[in-house]
């Protein structure tokens, strides 16, 4: 493999990372995580982390990890490997990992191979009228709290509504359903954090819980029931895969339908809030916007480069390997840090300023076989949303800056008060 990158400030005390990590999920690091990600950089292309393995920082290496081939997720057998038991072997984390983000080849490709362009261009043009008028929907009632109060907080009405709206909607879930499933997916993410704490496993672990009743309780449904549904569908297909057995069919569309519904949700909510709060922060910039709609999904590009909704994902090396220069050994786990490599100045001048004609990069989606499969998704709801928002609003102000959940991998927006 090709080392590329800074390998400086490899032999730093891990007291200075491990106060960068905590102030990037302290409140202060939620709403302005630029510092932190200047300075983890300032460390290095390569990082170690104080538990072991390394945060990447740097663009050019953060990519080289994402595409690489020599690179895998963190799969059951990865966990199986781990001495820390409760940390790897607790239910939740076990369940979770079944999903398509924790697997690696041949089992990855099968399950991709089964979805296909999930969202190609004929199922986004088969969603759009439903996600226009499911955005109309909301933003309604935005424009009614907001005549009726003065102001109105956009997160539980807007950004975290339509999402599950619209996969509800292309999955045929009932709205009842909608509310339980933003609950238990907001707990879930907890296992997913770098470090989680032991309340923290056992909220996720009670979510997980609820996510397997009501998901198997529905794919029991469709399979009593079946329609031209999509889960209905991915019985039929898996069912040809295994045949002869419902129950290991059954076990995979959970995995799918679980992942595929809670992969939507929080980073797609997020997004929403960010661009609402990162072109609402300026009067002038929210009217240049109105005035020239076909910038907008440069404005959305902008947004996920500026402050992307999963500040890391992680890696591990299949083989030895060299990465910028630092050497890393099989099975060791690397942290890709987007928004440090989204912020580097080397790939994107100025990267401190939101600039909507900047034409950046970013690697939000990540990249290689685990690009995002709701990444089009995501940018048609955004899209959709945006167009309403300056089609009903002169402007769309913040009264006061976004309130966040308290973590480091999922970033979440909980509040966002806005008027006109």
């Amino acid at each position: 493999m090709t080392a590329v990158g800074n390998t400086s400030g490899t032999t730093l005390d891990r007291r200075t990372v491990i106060s960068l990590l905590r102030r990037l999920r302290s409140p202060e690091g939620q709403s302005n995580p630029q510092p932190v990600w200047h300075q983890l950089r300032a460390l290095g292309d390569v990082v170690p982390a104080p538990w072991g393995g390394y945060l990447v920082t740097g663009y050019d290496v953060c990519s080289e990890v994402l595409r690489g081939r020599n690179w895998l997720v963190p799969d059951l057998a990865w966990q199986a490997r781990q001495p820390n038991a409760e940390r790897w072997q607790a239910p939740a984390t076990q369940a979770v990992s079944r999903g398509l983000f924790r697997l690696n080849a041949p089992v990855h490709t099968s399950q991709r191979r089964a979805l296909g362009n999930l969202f190609d261009r004929t199922t986004l043009d088969a969603l759009a009228p439903l996600i226009a008028a499911q955005t109309k929907r909301v933003v309604d009632e935005l424009a009614e709290r907001i005549r009726r109060d003065g102001e109105a907080d956009f997160v539980p009405i807007v950004s975290d509504r339509l999402p599950v709206l619209t996969v509800g909607e292309w999955l045929d879930v009932p709205a009842r359903h909608h509310a339980h499933i933003l609950d238990f997916t907001h707990r879930q993410v907890h296992l997913q954090e770098l470090l989680p704490t032991k309340s923290e496993l056992a909220v996720s672990a009670q979510a997980t819980a609820e996510m397997r009743e009501f998901f198997t309780g529905l794919i029991r449904e469709r399979r009593a029931d079946p329609g031209s549904n999509v889960i209905s569908g991915w019985i039929r297909y898996w069912d040809e895969q295994f045949p002869g057995d419902p129950a290991a069919a059954d076990e995979t569309v959970y995995d799918l339908t679980m992942f595929i519904t809670t992969a939507s949700l929080e980073t797609t909510a997020t997004l929403l809030a960010n661009v609402v709060w990162l072109l609402g922060q300026s009067e002038e910039q929210w009217r240049w916007l109105w005035r020239n709609p076909q910038r907008i999904d440069d404005a959305i590009e902008e947004a996920l480069r500026y402050d992307p909704p999963i500040h890391v994902n992680t890696r591990i090396a299949a083989d030895d390997t060299v990465l910028a220069g630092t050497p890393i050994a099989k099975d060791e786990m690397v942290h890709v840090m987007y928004g440090a490599a989204a912020h580097d100045p080397r790939r994107n001048e100025n990267p401190e300023r939101f600039d909507i004609l900047r034409n950046g990069a970013h690697m939000t989606f990540g990249g290689g076989a685990h690009y995002c499969i709701g990444a089009a998704l995501a940018r048609l709801e955004a899209r959709t949303l945006l167009t309403e928002l300056l089609g009903r609003f002169r402007t769309l102000r913040p009264i006061s800056a976004p309130a966040y959940a308290p973590r480091m991998v999922f970033r979440r927006v909980t509040s966002l008060r806005v008027t006109t």
